[in-house]
């Protein structure tokens, strides 16, 4: 005897697969009005349709992982499958961004006026610089910062100045740590999935963090360095809920290591206070107080070390809201932003989250994936409508999209192939159609 309960008939199937096409058809619907409206693709660069010698190389590494990326992910071994998806993630990040050429897509990406390394070269004394950081927020003010190093606490700028401090100066040696940054989330998300006991879903959604069409916008900029050092502080966390539950001496190390990595991320991008949802998301699901309460101490201590060195969060936190009115944010509706925000975010996340994320709606229970979806969902809606986030979003918000990314684990396994193929072709599209800025 056959149990209903277990099974689906092929006509619900069926059913199920044409209410992830109609979710990304309704997402598609909105890309194209945000279009309409602004009469340009709502995001940050311009449209100029473009091809390079790296091209075919992403073109071949995309029909790769659409053909073997399932097989692999269900056959390699774990160690094996985590090493092979961070090379295969450099290499996807890395061809997508000499797509625009070596120069312009790569090696003088960070140092234009606006970037971080336009100021390393002038922060002689590290201690002085976080002392009087905040006072230079807020443009007219004495030797105000340039654009990025004003919209961020000082940790985004310290991580290029310890960059040339190590003699890795100039744009190229930027850009390889961006890239580097960015491939251990392909890392990461797996392993929080598998920490949370659930290693089958890790392997589901291991070829779409692989392929993620963010990786347009990873690589490269300094939202790479973002989202890389706060994934591994939510793997790590998750790690030591699963080491506290098996009586580990390492649970607590473990522990206040998340909390320092999500710490450093607060002094990483003031928004990045959000990703609080997605760690809260995973002390529920590792059902360990003790762990959690040692990754907020971690967090704490690195707050206290920012603030007797000089940089008070709160306070750069004020002066960067007065920055930002003062930009072009001030020329940027929001009756606009608050929704086409949305469709640059379907952009980077890929057709494959969104059919995801519909299943994720209709789940039942509270399971991983749908948990941290709905954690990093949270956080995208608040930054939203705090107005604070008008445009750019398909580079700043980053750092949430990537754990959208779990919801691919509940597509159907004969599905997938064809939405690997259409993540592919998103990437690729805009890569080739616009000349973006990041």
């Amino acid at each position: 005897m056959v149990d209903s309960s277990t099974t689906t008939r092929p006509g619900a199937t069926a059913n199920r697969v044409r209410g992830d096409l109609v979710a990304v058809g309704v997402a598609a619907l909105l890309v194209a009005l945000a279009v309409a409206v602004r009469e340009s693709p709502p995001l940050y660069g311009r449209w100029l349709p473009h091809a390079g010698p790296a091209s075919v190389f992403a073109v071949l590494l995309a029909v790769a992982a659409v053909v073997w990326g399932p097989a692999l992910a269900t056959s390699l071994p774990w160690r094996g499958l985590l090493a092979t998806g961070y090379v295969a993630s450099l290499a996807w990040l890395l061809s997508l961004a000499l797509v625009d050429g070596w120069e312009r897509g790569f090696a003088a990406r960070l140092t234009t006026p606006h970037e971080y390394l336009h100021e390393v070269g002038g922060i002689t004394d590290i201690s002085t610089m976080l002392d009087t950081f905040a006072d230079r927020i807020v443009a007219g003010t004495p030797g105000f910062w340039t654009t990025h190093v004003a919209g961020h606490p000082p940790g985004a700028v310290l991580v290029f100045v310890w960059l040339d401090r190590l003699g890795l100066s100039g744009g190229v040696w930027a850009a390889f740590a961006c890239v580097a940054a960015a491939g251990l989330v392909s890392v990461a998300v797996p392993v929080t999935l598998a920490a949370l006991g659930r290693a089958e879903a890790a392997r589901a959604c291991w070829p779409f963090v692989v392929l993620f069409p963010g990786a347009v916008w990873l690589a490269v900029s300094a939202d790479a360095v973002f989202a890389g050092v706060t994934a591994c502080g939510i793997a790590l966390l998750a790690q030591a809920c699963r080491a506290a539950h098996s009586g580990s001496r390492y649970a607590p190390a473990q522990a206040v290591g998340a909390g320092v990595l999500l710490g450093f991320g607060l002094f990483l991008s003031y928004g990045l206070v959000l990703l609080g949802l997605v760690a809260l998301a995973v002390g529920l699901l590792g059902r360990s107080a003790r762990a959690t309460l040692y990754a907020a101490a971690g967090v704490a201590a690195v707050v206290a070390a920012f603030a007797m060195a000089g940089f008070w969060w709160f306070d750069g936190y004020r002066q960067v809201v007065e920055r930002y009115h003062q930009g072009i944010a001030s020329e940027r509706p929001y009756s606009y932003w608050v929704w086409a925000n949305l469709a640059c975010l379907v952009l980077a996340v890929g057709p494959a989250v969104v059919a995801g994320l519909r299943r994720a709606w209709l789940s039942r229970g509270w399971t991983p994936m749908v948990m941290l979806t709905a954690a990093a969902l949270c956080a995208v809606l608040v930054a939203d409508v705090s107005g604070l986030s008008k445009a750019e979003v398909e580079r700043i918000w980053l750092p949430f999209a990537v754990w959208l990314l779990p919801a691919t684990a509940l597509l159907p396994p004969g599905t997938r192939r064809w939405w690997l193929a259409a993540q592919a072709a998103t990437a690729l599209a805009v890569n080739h159609l616009m000349l973006t800025v990041w």
